[in-house]
């Protein structure tokens, strides 16, 4: 069931409460890509085509991606997307902006437009691992092991 507490939609679930965002990934890991589709705007859809080349050798940083914007880099004004808990977290990525804008600009990357701020997701996950994107892992470490576990039954049919 989904529920709202504290203003928030969430899901209660075997596995605890989902928040919506985290509930939405899960809900389109079981859904397939077909159905998923169906929920996604076009822009939402052709940044997931552009992450999944971007990141085509590292995919969980699409399926943290899906998890963290909904893959979204703009918001429906047209602003930069911002994390709902941390207004400071930026993008596709929510690359958050007090930790990391000095960095990234020294690397020569825009954290507020999709190309730096993919590119410096990339050289953090290179350093750090999944490590930064520990606060959505309930949807994206879900969302591997379903798409593992999906690979493994098409192996042995």
């Amino acid at each position: 069931p989904v529920i709202r507490i504290d203003g928030r939609l969430v899901m209660l679930t075997n596995y605890g409460i989902l928040d919506s965002e985290t509930a939405q990934g899960l809900v389109f890991t079981l859904l397939g890509e077909e159905k998923k589709n169906r929920f996604l705007s076009e822009k939402q859809l052709e940044l997931e085509r552009v992450a999944k080349e971007y990141f085509k050798d590292d995919p969980i940083l699409v399926k943290i991606a899906g998890c963290e914007s909904q893959f979204r880099q703009y918001d429906s004004k047209g602003d930069t997307l911002t994390g709902r808990v941390n207004k400071g977290d930026l993008g596709l990525m929510q690359i958050n902006k007090y930790y990391h804008a000095e960095k990234a600009e020294e690397l020569g990357y825009d954290l507020y437009h999709v190309e730096g701020n993919m590119a410096y997701a990339q050289y953090l996950y290179d350093r750090e691992g999944s490590k930064p994107w520990n606060s959505s892992s309930k949807c994206w470490k879900k969302e591997m092991a379903l798409e593992q576990g999906n690979q493994q039954l098409a192996l042995n049919k």
